[in-house]
């Protein structure tokens, strides 16, 4: 059931929102809408936080999130403004959906086709098409029953949780478990387990340390399908921040935060440049605890820095964006290549901090859709490889793991890029700690750990400071482009209810 959001108690509060990532973004609609006057600070030099595009030489990058998933969550979201997504994007379902490349020579493409899709998994494995259709009956089951009950509803004290309708709509999923144990109840075959679990990689997790809940990613993936929106994720970006402008959102780019003062009815946000802005209430997506250690004083903070330390964070990426000569015809608009066992990787993310040696990666060629992001004759791709947070990054290890990359590029793929290369640009750990102010460079924030997941992540209003809210990634529902959007619409929620 789709209930509109009650957040008219903001009516005629003035709010500062800092950070312009989607969730700020989302929350800034969501209030102005219901009459609060809003104004957004930014920190860069343009909006979209890590949605934000590198432009360079007729080149137009997606500097973070590529993939668009999850198309209910943006119908949604702008459906509640009487508006809808092609008002100011058009979408292209890809087909493939996706390229896998696995490091033994094997190759397999993920159509936009169920029953593809289900002979390709038989061909792996007997009997395997039909544990893939049972595995999809309850990925969209759990998909359904989440989004509604447990994702657009938050529930941030136990107690909500102990109630007869959230038993009974969480009978039978599964809530506990991990999801490599999950998979391996439906498939032996390592390849067909690693099909259902890549998409992990969006929650910043590993199969061995994220709830066997998010299953539902399957229902994203191989029954909702996978979309361009034409000029990229920046599109969507652009489009939610003309939706913001219409409600009357202020929007000002390079203020950067540097203090919050004060409590509800009497806040002041200063910022680098001499500015201070004043308003009723406070909405931080910056990161959280960056706000809370760097932008609030010592007794305003509700967790110290030990709890920040002893978290468990999503991985880091180094992340290299080439402008090359020519086509990159074995390349499809979205490739993972992958070793047949992925587990020493993870090993390297989350358990020994360390470069991985043999790393599963994803490439990205908008081109292969959209020929504006490149000029003509070239295409456009970035590598993204996970890699642990809070690495030492430097440009002799940049430099040794791009030969290491583009090499492997070229042994499992076969597609050659050195001596194509016409722009070249890398981004990595302190790259995303600079720019984003994000603790330990973590590219997505707090991983979707079973003590991370729900109520257990930190919320969405301070109990230390009275109109202090924050919004994002680190709050619920959690990391992903539509999860941000929906944190939006629960942080205004939230403001109503205590304003």
């Amino acid at each position: 059931m789709d209930v509109a959001p009650d957040i008219d108690a903001v009516a005629g509060e003035s709010v500062v929102v800092i950070g312009g990532g989607f969730g700020g973004l989302s929350t800034a609609c969501y209030l102005a809408d219901a009459g609060a006057d809003v104004t957004l600070l930014e920190k860069n030099e343009q909006l979209g936080g890590r949605a934000s595009r590198l432009e360079a030489d007729g080149f137009r990058f997606d500097m973070g999130p590529s993939w668009y998933l999850m198309p209910d969550v943006f119908e949604r979201f702008f459906g509640h403004f009487g508006r809808e997504p092609s008002d100011f994007y058009e979408l292209e379902r890809l087909d493939p959906h996706y390229r896998v490349f696995w490091k033994d020579g094997d190759r397999v493409d993920v159509l936009p086709d169920r029953e593809a899709n289900k002979a390709l998994f038989e061909e792996y494995e007997p009997g395997a098409g039909e544990a893939f259709e049972a595995y999809l009956e309850e990925s969209e089951r759990t998909y359904e029953i989440g989004m509604e009950h447990f994702v657009y509803e938050d529930r941030p004290r136990l107690r909500d949780y102990v109630d007869k309708d959230v038993l009974r709509y969480s009978w039978g999923l599964s809530l506990l478990g991990k999801m490599q144990g999950h998979v391996e109840s439906y498939f032996d075959h390592p390849k067909l387990q690693q099909l259902m679990q890549y998409t992990l990689v969006f929650l910043g997790g590993s199969p061995y340390n994220t709830p066997a809940l998010y299953n539902l990613m399957s229902h994203v993936d191989y029954n909702m399908g996978v979309y361009y929106p034409e000029g990229g994720i920046g599109a969507v970006v652009d489009g939610i921040v003309e939706l913001g402008d219409d409600l009357g959102v202020e929007y000002v780019t390079d203020a950067e935060v540097t203090a919050i003062e004060g409590r509800r009815g009497g806040f002041a946000v200063d910022t680098a440049d001499g500015e201070r802005y004043l308003s009723d209430l406070v909405v931080s997506d910056a990161d959280y605890a960056h706000t809370e250690q760097e932008l609030l004083p010592k007794h305003k903070r509700q967790y110290s820095e030990e709890y920040w330390e002893s978290r468990t964070y999503a991985p880091s990426a180094f992340l290299l964006y080439l402008g090359v000569e020519g086509d990159v015809p074995n390349l499809e608009h979205h490739t993972l290549v992958l070793p047949t066992g992925w587990d020493d990787h993870f090993e390297q993310i989350f358990d020994d901090p360390s470069w991985p040696d043999d790393p599963a990666y994803y490439l990205c060629v908008p081109s292969e859709t959209d020929d504006t992001v490149a000029p003509e004759g070239h295409s456009n791709l970035f590598a993204l490889v996970p890699i642990a947070a809070g690495l030492e990054d430097t440009p002799e290890l940049r430099e040794e793991y791009r030969e290491l990359v583009l090499d492997d590029i070229a042994e499992n793929t076969g597609t050659e890029l050195r001596d194509r290369i016409v722009f070249e640009e890398t981004f990595c750990v302190d790259d995303f700690a600079d720019r984003y102010n994000s603790y330990r460079g973590s590219a997505l924030g707090l991983a979707h750990t079973l003590r991370q997941t729900s109520l257990l992540r930190p919320p969405h209003r301070s109990n230390a400071v009275d109109g202090l809210y924050f919004t994002g990634s680190t709050t619920t529902p959690g990391i992903g482009v539509p999860m941000c959007l929906i944190s939006g619409q629960l942080t205004a929620e939230e403001l109503s209810k205590t304003a």
